[in-house]
């Protein structure tokens, strides 16, 4: 036990008049879920003495073995400053844990650290930096969002145009108190569409920053009278919104990905990472895409990866190498979207990328030019392959892909297919509006 920083969280909790603690975990989904407390149970909390029902919990277990309990990491402490100062609430975000004290085995946060450990076995600290995407929309006079945008912006558009600039502002100006340092925000390409970018972190402490990010930028949305949405392509003909994630590793300090006589400057570590993310993509794709809706962004024409393939300052491929080098030389992955589970997302992205280094798989040539304006005979002959069109190919892909699969977990893994499938079934047998418009008069 940390007993220095227990004593810490505790001193400050007292300095700060903390009366609530928010005892935050993801399901499997990635959905956030909470245990709310008093400041009275914070060292019963600290102890690893709080338990909740998991059994009400999308993936976690039956009924019959439903208690257990939240280990909170103490490093994630931190006041919510949009609440009251007098009687503060702060988060602590938690690990899963067995009544007998074992990790849980369907801990989204426990198979990331599983990946990292790997990692680490290996010399390796993974960093992760991040991109998100999301929308603005006014609500309906119940409070419901709507699809209806607040401005019609676009890329890095300025007040008056960009409406949306200082409930902006004022989410940047949170995720900087609770200690997330923002790289850059800006209004994006579509009307009512916004991204916050954060600076590269160590792996777990950018899943948990993501988390919070969808946190705060909902909360800090809403008391602007807005709602805002991280669903993947909430409008038609216009770009969906992403994450993507920005990998790099270091060894001894130093980043495995340059070196300043190889090709592009870059490693042979860099182009087997390249290799193994190119590789698993289509699996993958079922963990960073995790929603039908999320195949309805995986489409050409709108800065978001269709084909597997990878360039450099091209925004259209899967992945890319942004122009900096040395330190910050990274591998972009951009086919995540906001709404996977981050510790998912980014523990099965680096397991890709430790197989490409371990197997030493080597990428095609790094393509030039739009993916998009390619003919078929060209995608062919350059062997390029479609990303997953749709959820349950995704999820066929997922199957087959044992490496990926192992990133999660057999527990894990079987929640995860056996939600989305219900999910897939669920979309398969509804009627939606676009057949009625197609067939309805029609036959």
């Amino acid at each position: 036990m940390d007993i220095a920083g227990r004593k810490e969280i505790l001193k400050r909790a007292k300095e700060l008049d903390v009366k609530f603690i928010r005892l935050q975990f993801t399901d499997i989904l990635g959905v956030l879920k909470n245990v709310a407390i008093t400041v009275d149970r914070l060292e019963e909390a600290l102890d690893g003495e709080v338990a909740f029902d998991g059994s009400s919990i999308e993936g976690f277990v039956r009924v019959e073995e439903s208690d257990m309990l939240l280990m909170p990491d103490l490093s994630t402490f931190a006041l919510f400053p949009w609440r009251p100062r007098d009687g503060a609430v702060a988060r602590l975000i938690c690990d899963i844990y067995n009544p007998d004290g074992t990790p849980f085995a369907g801990c989204p946060r426990a198979a990331l650290r599983r990946v990292l450990d790997e990692a680490r076995k290996a010399g390796y600290e993974v960093h992760i930096g991040v991109e998100g995407e999301f929308f603005l929309f006014h609500t309906d006079e119940a409070g419901n969002p709507t699809t209806t945008t607040h401005d019609r912006g676009s890329y890095f558009d300025l007040t008056p145009v960009d409406l949306g600039e200082n409930a902006r502002r004022d989410m940047v100006l949170t995720l900087d108190e609770m200690g997330i340092r923002v790289q850059a925000s800006h209004h994006e390409v579509a009307p009512g569409q916004h991204e916050i970018a954060f600076r590269h972190d160590e792996a777990l402490r950018t899943a948990d920053n993501i988390v919070t990010f969808r946190y705060v930028v909902r909360a800090i949305a809403q008391r602007h009278g807005l709602y805002a949405s991280f669903m993947p392509k909430p409008i038609y003909g216009v770009g969906g919104s992403g994450l993507h994630l920005s990998h790099s590793i270091f060894r001894e300090g130093q980043n495995i990905f340059f070196d300043p006589n190889g090709r592009y400057r870059l490693s042979e570590a860099a182009f087997h990472y390249i290799g193994g993310l190119l590789s698993h993509s289509p699996a993958l794709t079922a963990i960073t895409n995790p929603t039908v809706n999320s195949y309805k962004r995986l489409v050409p024409g709108f800065e978001a990866p269709s084909y597997i393939a990878w360039s450099f300052q091209n925004r259209s491929p899967l992945v890319r190498i942004p122009f900096q080098r040395g330190k910050a030389t990274r591998i972009e992955l951009r086919s995540p979207d906001p709404t996977c589970n981050p510790y998912l997302a980014i523990a099965a992205s680096i397991k890709a990328g430790l197989d490409g280094l371990n197997r030493r798989i080597e990428p095609p040539e790094p393509i030039q030019g739009s993916a998009y304006g390619l003919t078929e005979e060209e995608r062919q002959r350059l062997n390029l392959r479609r990303l997953p069109r749709n959820l349950m190919e995704a999820l066929g892909e997922l199957e087959r892909d044992e490496v990926i699969k192992s990133a999660l977990g057999d527990h894990i893994y079987n929640k995860f297919v056996q939600a989305k499938c219900v999910e897939w079934e669920d979309y398969s047998t509804k009627i939606h509006q676009w057949e009625l418009d197609e067939y309805l008069a029609k036959f």
